[in-house]
Formats: C-alpha cells, structure tokens, sequence
C-alpha cells in the first residue's frame, strides 16, 4: 500500500520553467504508485494544463505564478494548479470534432480534450482572483477496472 503524501511547488509563468514542473509532477507520480501508464498520462495532462496557463492566463508574461500542489492517497492522485492569471473556465469550451482536426492537421488546441480524456475528474474554479484547476486520476488495482465521478468505466492497461 503506497503511503498518503502532499507536496508542492510554486514556479514562476515562465515557459522554460515547464521542464521543472513536468519533472515534479513525474517524480510525485512514481512516489504514489500510480500505474506506468498513468503516470505518463497524468504527466502529459499536467504540462498541457500548465502550459496553457502560460500562453493564455499570464500571455506569456513571466512574472506571474503557477502553484501545483500534489496530494496522494491509496485511492486517487490529485493535482491542484492554481494561477492569478485571467480567468478561464475550461468547462465553456466544446469538445473539438477529431476528425476535422486530423483533417485539417490541426496540431494546437486540443490540450483541454487531452486533460479530459485522461483524468478522471477535471474542476475549474474561480475565487478570491485566482484560478484553480483541481485533476484527479483514481488507482486501481493492476488490471482491475475503475469507475470516474463522470460514470465512465474504463479496463486498466
């Protein structure tokens, strides 16, 4: 049984500083017993989410914060990033048509369909001028099946 831990870190909106995040959120990642593939997509999920709040939130500017706290239990892994850049709720963009996408060879904007594709919950908050994205991803037991809040089941890989 892993055991329950929370962790943070607080960077500045500096795209080269993505690296560092990626890193932290790999390392919490492996700490929590999180399945392989989990981890590789709980990582993937974290840089998109953090990455727009980079270009989108901050415009590039590095002068604002990024704070991702990590908290893990035997159940889940939870990633809350939190940002004083503009504000932006995830929830009002529609899923994008995938196959006009692969069409188009439309390479940008899809980052918001990748993070709900591979957490099991996605929040959006705004309170007190701050951003809070809250993505969880539940354990299971290796080849064993788990269910999302959303209802969805899917097969361990």
């Amino acid at each position: 049984m892993s055991e329950s831990f929370s962790e943070r870190l607080v960077m500045n909106s500096d795209i080269k500083r993505l690296k560092l995040a990626r890193e932290f959120i790999a390392s919490m990642c492996g700490r929590s017993k999180l399945a392989t593939p989990d981890q590789n997509k709980v990582v993937l999920a974290v840089d998109e989410a953090v990455s727009n709040v980079i270009e989108h939130a901050y415009e590039q500017q590095k002068t604002g914060y990024i704070d991702i706290t990590v908290e893990s239990t035997n159940r889940k892994f939870q990633v809350s990033i939190i940002n004083g850049g503009k504000d932006f709720d995830p929830s009002t963009i529609k899923p994008p048509d995938i196959m006009q996408c692969i069409k188009e060879h439309k390479k940008r904007g899809l980052g918001i369909f990748l993070i709900r594709q591979i957490m099991d919950e996605v929040k959006y908050s705004f309170k007190n001028g701050q951003n809070q994205l809250l993505l969880v991803k539940y354990k299971s037991p290796a080849g064993g099946e788990v269910r999302s809040s959303a209802g969805r089941t899917r097969k361990e890989e």
